[in-house]
């Protein structure tokens, strides 16, 4: 084989490497609690004004009070890698260690608490708007996990109005998003190709809509009323449970037993897709980490062994079905899938959670990808479900996309 030809098939591998899209990568079984935040008690998704914090805390229960380094690194509007290098959107150092760290007090549970904020001493500022990953390492330079956050400019107003789909065939299951986008400070260039919206549903990054293009102009008003491409399955409202004290009944929770942890054993619950909607107040499938007797539950709540159970029915018989929420980053995996108890005739699932106060539901999930979240809990139109809209927009010469404006709504006044 020429050598010419062997080198040009190692440029084009290498360069789809480099422009493919950047995934976020899941922690190891020791690491918990992964707590992603800005100036919002929201998890795991922080989207923040320039010039505003963001917090990672998490823990490490291996016991080795270990080094962990992190690294910052900018992304396209599709999250490749961006042009900018990192002089251009950071001003001081990142590949620190993070240095605050304690370890866990009064728990039968040992861990390591560690948190990070940035800004900080060594990575002084974000320098612009749009996509990030913040990646954690040990110290043999391995990574550990990664999550994504973004930063905006509050440069677009951002409208976000929550309807019902106009399609009869889904009217009672589906929820569309209507965006109306327009700026006192800037002119709008070529907007169908420069400007980008991104809706988020619950802080899912993973069920977004993205790329979605403007459908007509007023003015300097970018209108989206499309139909199809902005909506969601409505879903139903979020199971349940709180456990911010571990030795008595708390809500959800059926019995409890100490043997080297704690557990905890929670009602069982039965499939809702049949039965009609009924309001029951939750928090989008979030997590709070609560314990009723400490001063600093990030150091003093205790681990506890989560029982769940689930009532079969036919329709789910040879289905993967899997516990799901923000908890852990609504990822989908061997330790979130529920398996058939025959002696009990339940589907069950036990998981180490840290105390607090956590919604949760079950999804059928094929090859765990294809998801299917309303397979037992239902779909409803009347489901209060939160939306984010991010909105992006790369000018004419710029070398990477800029977050210009973020708006949310929610369905709880979701009209026709």
């Amino acid at each position: 084989m020429p050598f010419k030809f062997i080198a040009f098939i190692s440029v084009l591998l290498i360069s789809n490497l480099a422009f493919s899209q950047v995934e976020e990568v899941n922690p190891p079984d020791y690491i918990k609690t992964i707590n992603f935040k800005g100036n919002t008690p929201e998890t795991q998704l922080p989207i923040l004004r320039l010039g505003e914090y963001v917090i990672l805390e998490f823990d490490a229960l291996n016991g080795d009070e270990e080094d962990f380094y992190y690294k910052i690194e900018h992304f396209n509007f599709d999250w490749t890698p961006s042009a900018l290098v990192k002089s251009e959107y950071m001003d001081g150092f990142d590949n620190q260690r993070i240095r605050n760290y304690e370890n866990s007090f009064n728990t039968y549970q040992i861990y390591s608490h560690y948190t990070l904020t940035i800004p900080n001493a060594q990575t002084r500022r974000l320098k612009v708007s749009g996509n990030y990953m913040l990646s954690i390492f040990n110290s043999d330079d391995t990574l550990v996990f990664s999550r994504k956050f973004m930063i905006y400019e509050n440069t677009a107003n951002v409208g976000v109005h929550v309807k019902r789909s106009r399609d009869v065939q889904f009217i009672q299951e589906k929820q569309r998003i209507d965006i109306v986008i327009d700026s006192n400070t800037m002119q709008f260039n070529n907007p169908t190709q420069n400007v980008k919206a991104v809706i988020v549903q619950n802080n899912n990054l993973k069920t977004a809509i993205s790329n979605i293009k403007p459908q007509y102009t007023i003015g300097n008003q970018l209108i989206y009323k499309y139909d199809k491409e902005t909506s969601f399955w409505g879903g139903n409202e979020y199971l349940f449970f709180e456990n911010k004290d571990i030795r008595a009944a708390n809500t959800g929770i059926q019995s409890i037993d100490l043997q080297d942890l704690y557990h905890n054993y929670l009602f069982t619950n039965f499939e809702r897709v049949t039965r009609p909607y009924t309001y029951n107040p939750d928090i989008n499938g979030n997590y709070v980490i609560l314990n009723i007797d400490a001063e600093d539950p990030g150091i003093e709540a205790d681990y506890v062994w989560m029982h769940f159970s689930l009532l079969p029915v036919e329709s789910l018989k040879n289905k993967d079905i899997h516990i799901y929420g923000n908890f852990n980053n609504y990822v989908i995996d061997e330790n979130t899938k529920m398996i058939f108890d025959e002696s009990r005739n339940v589907y069950t699932n036990t998981m180490l959670l840290k105390q607090g106060f956590y919604n949760y539901k079950y999804i059928v999930a094929n090859n765990n990808k294809n998801i299917e979240e309303g397979a037992i809990s239902g779909n409803f139109y009347q489901t209060e479900n939160n939306y984010k809209v991010i909105v992006y927009y790369r000018d004419l010469g710029a070398r990477y996309d800029k977050i210009i404006g973020l708006g949310e709504g929610s369905s709880v006044n979701i009209s026709n």
